[in-house]
């Protein structure tokens, strides 16, 4: 399937250290000639940590997307009702992220995006990235992966012998995913 012309939402979440990997995909996106529209949770659009600075991160997505950041609550509210985007990615997603779409918390930018893009009935991606996949989010990433409407990006254990509960999504599946996705289809397999 060609991307070129979809209108894909694409939201960061506080896995900070994905950042630069997820903007690179960002990048591919655009090259391919897709319409990307940034969302960021309130954590990712305001704290600076040791893998950047948030203004940094926003100058660097707004220049290469050639669209203002969605970053409040009010500004996602209208993705739904209003048809948006074709897509939605959140990538990083991170496992507070995941706890909170599975229990249909919806107070960052980010769930209101999902949520808006799930009331129209189109898809989403969520391309994992936490420390506790295999521990304390596992639970809520199976909810998710049970429920219609939302795909995930192939992923694995990050790092078995330093960090054996983190997992992380493969980004050089994003493009792969968004197309399954868009094609109502999960690609596999998901565990790498």
């Amino acid at each position: 399937m060609d991307l070129a012309g979809k209108n894909i939402g694409y939201a960061l979440t506080g896995s900070f250290c994905t950042f630069r990997t997820t903007i690179n995909e960002m990048e591919n996106l655009v090259k391919m000639g897709a319409n990307v529209f940034p969302i960021l949770s309130f954590n990712s659009y305001q704290l600076d940590t040791k893998f950047g600075k948030a203004e940094d991160f926003i100058q660097e997505i707004e220049d290469l997307t050639g669209n203002k950041i969605i970053h409040t609550i009010q500004a996602a509210e209208p993705i739904g009702p209003k048809k948006m985007f074709d897509v939605l990615i959140v990538a990083p997603c991170s496992g507070n992220t995941i706890a909170k779409l599975s229990y249909d918390i919806i107070d960052t930018p980010v769930t209101m995006a999902v949520k808006s893009q799930l009331r129209v009935d189109r898809p989403v991606v969520i391309g994992i990235s936490t420390n506790n996949g295999l521990s304390g989010a596992a639970e809520n990433i199976g909810r998710l992966l049970n429920r219609r409407n939302y795909y995930f990006v192939p992923f694995k254990q990050d790092n078995p012998i330093t960090k054996p509960r983190s997992i992380v999504c493969d980004f050089k599946y994003i493009v792969k995913t968004l197309e399954y996705a868009l094609e109502g289809e999960q690609i596999g397999p998901i565990l790498l």
